[in-house]
């Protein structure tokens, strides 16, 4: 049951706008982020949940989409996210927590497609959005996670070459996310 859910918990960049999430489900994903494990128990994140239409225009044209392809420019109107949680680290309490906030975006991503929502983590943010937001000094924006119910459907693939892992849109706007076979990443531990 989680190694599916696992596996059907992707990259999502197309949504169906138009179909809201419930502000419970917003708020049950948070506390799954709460739960995750934290270096020395710091628990340096904090969240801010973006919901109604035109905040969410608003945050939309901060974001850069992905990587591997530069000329699209994300998802376009209809197809953007209901939601987004703003995923802020508290520098009051520590200066980096990249670690854990792998591990709590990854509860929410899971949380998330429990419910069929599916979710991106994006990490290209524009500084303006944090003037925009007008944070405390102490809070730093360094994670966007999108969400919506998917309009794509994302197939994981085989790298046809194998150092080749990026990803592409095929035509029909599916999806193609090319993951290493397990005989690549997993390595013999060298201890006699």
């Amino acid at each position: 049951m989680l190694n599916e859910l696992m596996r059907r918990t992707r990259s999502f960049r197309r949504f169906q706008e138009e179909k809201r999430i419930a502000p419970e489900i917003l708020s049950e994903l948070i506390e799954l982020a709460g739960l995750a494990g934290s270096a020395r128990n710091l628990q340096p994140w904090r969240y801010m949940i973006c919901r109604h239409k035109h905040h969410c225009r608003q945050i939309f044209p901060h974001l850069g989409w992905a990587g591997y392809l530069p000329e699209w420019p994300g998802p376009e109107q209809g197809e953007r996210p209901a939601a987004y949680i703003l995923c802020l680290l508290d520098t009051d309490i520590c200066r980096n927590g990249d670690i854990d906030l792998g591990i709590a975006s990854q509860n929410i991503l899971l949380g998330a497609m429990a419910h069929g929502i599916g979710g991106c983590r994006i990490a290209s943010i524009s500084a303006a959005l944090g003037q925009e937001l007008q944070l405390p000094a102490r809070l730093e924006l360094q994670l966007v996670i999108a969400l919506g119910y998917p309009a794509e459907e994302v197939i994981i693939v085989e790298p046809e070459e194998r150092q080749d892992i990026r990803y592409w849109h095929g035509p029909a706007h599916d999806h193609y996310v090319p993951k290493r076979p397990l005989a690549d990443i997993l390595l013999p531990l060298p201890l006699s």
